[in-house]
């Protein structure tokens, strides 16, 4: 190989990695620019579930006294998680063919997908500090001591 074909295809690849580090640091811009709860509906759900690495979703309605509880809660941690975890509400009422998918039976339920797929599942009203507890178990290296906590 030739040194300037050798140059060119250094620079291919440089190129190259400097798109994927710029997409990166794009999405995690975006990430971060999300500082309240995703509305999520029965037409929204798996594509927004799908887009985030880790997203905490709150099952709730507007007539349940806990979720209206829980609520205030929610709002706080999405701001302060924001770049790290999103935070989706699903109206079991306007949304019931997801609540039934994933056995929601009594709200408020919330559940952490990480990749796409459901981790954990909390039910009931639950202080701030236990959902975070939870929200930092999933951004906890495996096997090591998380950097958030």
């Amino acid at each position: 190989m030739s040194s300037s074909a050798s140059d060119d295809a250094l620079e291919a690849i440089k190129q190259k990695k400097m798109a994927e580090l710029q997409k990166m640091a794009e999405a995690r811009a975006a990430l971060a620019g999300i500082t309240q709860p995703v509305h999520l509906t029965d037409s929204n759900f798996a594509s927004e579930v799908a887009r985030y690495p880790i997203i905490l979703v709150d099952f709730w309605a507007p007539w349940c006294g806990p979720c209206r509880m829980v609520a205030p809660a929610i709002d706080q941690l999405a701001k302060e998680y924001a770049g790290r975890v999103v935070f989706g509400k699903l109206n079991v009422d306007e949304s019931p063919r997801t609540a039934g998918a994933f056995g929601v039976q009594s709200i408020p339920t919330m559940m952490i997908f990480k990749n796409g797929k459901a981790v954990d599942v909390m039910v009931g009203a639950m202080p701030k500090g236990a959902i975070e507890a939870k929200i930092k178990q999933q951004l906890a290296p495996p096997g090591g001591s998380s950097m958030y906590g």
